[in-house]
């Protein structure tokens, strides 16, 4: 089935920015009813392999967040020990090249989908063209890294919601954008510079919406995510 029958729940991956085991535990307790998360550096740093098999054990799809970013050969070992972890995706920097990312894609054992990182959302054009030395807009650059990443057979990218519509237009419809930089209305961005509702990124045709602050963060998790599942429905 394509990604458009997938329900709503589904779409929401809750972004585990914790620092241990024991806190993961605590916040999965409550929030009944997730079905998504996403573990990042520092949680992976911390714990090692053993959360990714508690989690899978739990039920629970997995989007291992490390950003791997290395000469071909590196990032093809890492997707091979990655994947055979059993996590539903995983991902790599598209600025590492094309070369980079079909190795490590030919790499990848299971099911697991690799997508390719474009443009950090904390970066605006400013840092692109004067820091990173980087021409052109944030859009062009996302852009040409989306059009490598499926030359190179990923499943997608992770990208600014504010990229989903030309990045669709570009590579097609099943090429999946997942993103983070989704703020519930009202809610504080951040160090985040490209942001958008969770209707509004899944209106512009956003797969998966990755969010944890919005929710980790309130004084009632549950009921956080269950608006956002709420605002999402009408849309999903």
């Amino acid at each position: 089935p394509g990604v458009c029958l997938m329900r709503s729940v589904e779409r929401i991956i809750v972004a585990l920015d914790l620092a241990s085991q024991e806190e993961v535990l605590a916040t999965l307790d409550k929030l009944p009813g997730v079905e998504f998360v996403k573990v990042g550096m520092e949680l992976f740093y911390s714990t090692g392999p053993n959360l990714i098999h508690l989690l899978k054990d739990r039920g629970l799809k997995v989007f291992l967040d490390l950003k791997v970013h290395d000469i071909p050969n590196t990032a093809a070992g890492a997707m091979g020990s990655l994947s055979r972890l059993g996590c539903d995706l995983l991902n790599l920097h598209c600025s590492g090249g094309l070369e980079m990312m079909k190795r490590a894609q030919e790499a990848v054992v299971g099911h697991t989908k690799l997508i390719g990182v474009t443009q950090l959302t904390s970066t605006n054009q400013q840092i692109m063209n004067e820091q990173l030395g980087i021409p052109g807009t944030v859009e062009d650059s996302v852009l040409n890294y989306a059009q490598l990443a499926k030359q190179a057979d990923l499943a997608g990218v992770v990208c600014s919601p504010l990229e989903v519509r030309a990045i669709k237009a570009t590579c097609g419809p099943e090429f999946l954008a997942v993103t983070p930089g989704v703020r519930p209305a009202g809610a504080d961005r951040q160090d985040q510079k490209r942001t958008m509702t969770p209707r509004e990124a899944l209106e512009a045709g956003s797969d998966y919406l990755v969010i944890g602050r919005p929710i980790l963060a309130d004084s009632d998790p549950h009921g956080a995510f269950c608006r956002i599942l709420e605002e999402i429905e009408v849309v999903a």
